[in-house]
């Protein structure tokens, strides 16, 4: 078991900062996976249970919600607690929660626990790139997070293939038991070569309070917004509720759930807010898109998963770079650069329906959005973790993260009912088209905000705090899964 360390030492290139990206990139990947593979499992499990729209909408969202309710509460225990504790707490707790939903037996089985998964989700997830903040050496952090960002957006970028593999060979239940194996490896791998790191600040008590708010605000937002104009006092109550989160946030700093001073950057709030606007765009393509290859272009699972593989090729190949180029010449560039080629992507898969072309249509489109995730998303987590305190990085990522889990949510919730995908529109190639081009749109027009907000508010020399002299080398006695060989310069 690896001893208690307050602050970062170790080296990527060393056998335990190989151990330490390793595990964290598998443990976050057990929530991305999750988050992504389920789409392409929709249809099927939706026909199985007899669930309509709503209930595919729910199948989603009741996972996004408790994560990015209790999300900011797992950052803030594993700083208290323990990073890798609550981080592997996480991890088995997501093992159990996906072992029932595959055996629910009805959609609201399915949906109840889906919610326990997002539960574990909010332990491990801020967790896994806290470990990182904290364990590293500050000049080698920006490469870890690229790889770290590389790497998990391949998980993300693979989920739909392997979901829809598993569909066509197994039933959309194996979606979820494929979990377990991977939680048991995440744990062991954790247990043996992750040292532990601790805020070791003064702490006052936990903001129960914040915490009880933040759940139910987000429930009546979410539900409020999937019954559209039937859904008026759920909503209501969602923003009374979301008023209060933030008083208490206020009054109670610095013991609140989300400590006022983790915003005294100017940074900091506004890459949080691209981040927001971001994640809104992606979570809403993500979840439309596989289901648009399905109903309306006619593909199957595995040929739908399989469409956006080149997302998973240029994620690989650039994304530890680009954290790099970040170091190098600052974040505003690649970031806002990054996030446009999103937007072009997007309003190349609006096209994307009936009689579709993969080489003329979707092979392009997959080819533009990869690009810009590949050069966005490592310079804005850099940026994230930069621009708080170290004592705070668990809950900077927490609120990243929440941030991140609430813009995909509310999308989710509010654009399918305003464009028309209601009912069983799913099961309607002409009306699901309908709806799905108007909502690329909606997405493009969200990532041309996001990079206006990058562009304007981040400073170009926003890293450079984190350069700073490298401690001595690390012992070499210990064995890496990457084998001796020292990584390539991309940081994997």
């Amino acid at each position: 078991m690896m001893a208690c360390m307050t602050s970062g030492h170790i080296r990527l290139r060393s056998a335990t900062g190989r151990w330490v990206l390793l595990t964290t990139v598998l443990g976050s990947s057990l929530a991305t996976l999750d988050g992504t593979v389920v789409n392409v499992a929709l249809p099927a499990l939706g026909r199985d249970l007899d669930a309509g729209m709503s209930g595919l909408q729910w199948t989603v969202n009741g996972y996004t919600l408790t994560m990015a309710a209790l999300i900011l509460l797992g950052g803030s225990l594993g700083d208290r607690l323990g990073r890798r504790k609550i981080f592997v707490v996480g991890v088995v707790w997501f093992a159990l929660a996906s072992a029932l939903c595959g055996i629910a037996p009805n959609a609201p089985v399915l949906v109840l626990a889906r919610a326990l998964q997002g539960i574990g989700a909010a332990l491990l997830i801020p967790g896994s790139l806290a470990i990182i903040q904290a364990s590293y050496v500050p000049d080698d952090r920006p490469r870890a997070v690229g790889a770290w960002s590389g790497l998990g957006g391949v998980a993300a970028a693979v989920g739909p293939l392997l979901g829809g593999w598993l569909v066509e060979a197994a039933g959309w239940r194996w979606v979820f038991l494929l979990n377990l194996p991977l939680a048991a490896v995440v744990v062991g791998v954790a247990a043996r070569h992750v040292p532990e790191t601790r805020d070791t600040g003064p702490h006052g008590r936990f903001d129960v309070l914040g915490t009880v708010l933040a759940a139910p605000a987000l429930a009546g937002l979410t539900y409020g917004l999937i019954l559209a104009g039937d859904g008026l006092v759920p909503l209501a109550a969602g923003i009374i509720l979301s008023v209060c989160f933030v008083v208490v946030q206020i009054r109670r700093s610095p013991r609140s759930l989300v400590p006022v001073g983790v915003f005294a950057s100017r940074e900091f709030t506004a890459v949080n807010v691209v981040t927001l606007v971001m994640y809104a765009a992606m979570g809403l393509v993500f979840f439309l898109l596989v289901v648009q290859l399905q109903v309306s272009a006619g593909l199957s699972p595995i040929a739908a998963g399989s469409a956006m593989l080149p997302v998973t090729i240029l994620m690989l190949l650039l994304s530890s770079r680009a954290g790099e180029l970040a170091r190098r010449i600052g974040p505003r560039l690649p970031m806002t650069g990054g996030i446009l080629l999103c937007a072009a992507g997007l309003l190349l898969m609006s096209r994307i329906g009936p009689g579709t072309s993969y080489l003329a249509d979707v092979l392009p489109a997959a080819c533009v959005f990869g690009l810009g995730l590949s050069a966005a998303v490592a310079p804005l987590t850099a940026t994230v973790l930069a621009t708080a305190e170290e004592r705070y990085a668990g809950v900077a990522s927490g609120v990243n993260n929440a941030l991140a889990r609430t813009g995909g949510l509310l999308a989710v919730a509010a654009v399918p009912p305003l464009v028309g995908l209601t009912g069983d529109a799913y099961e309607s190639p002409a009306a699901f088209t309908r709806g799905y081009h108007t909502s690329m749109l909606v997405c493009a027009v969200m990532m041309v905000v996001a990079a206006v907000i990058a562009f304007v508010t981040i400073r170009t020399n926003v890293l450079a705090a984190q350069e700073v002299a490298p401690p001595a080398p690390e012992r070499p006695d210990e064995a890496s899964p990457l084998g001796s060989r020292p990584p390539a310069s991309s940081g994997t």
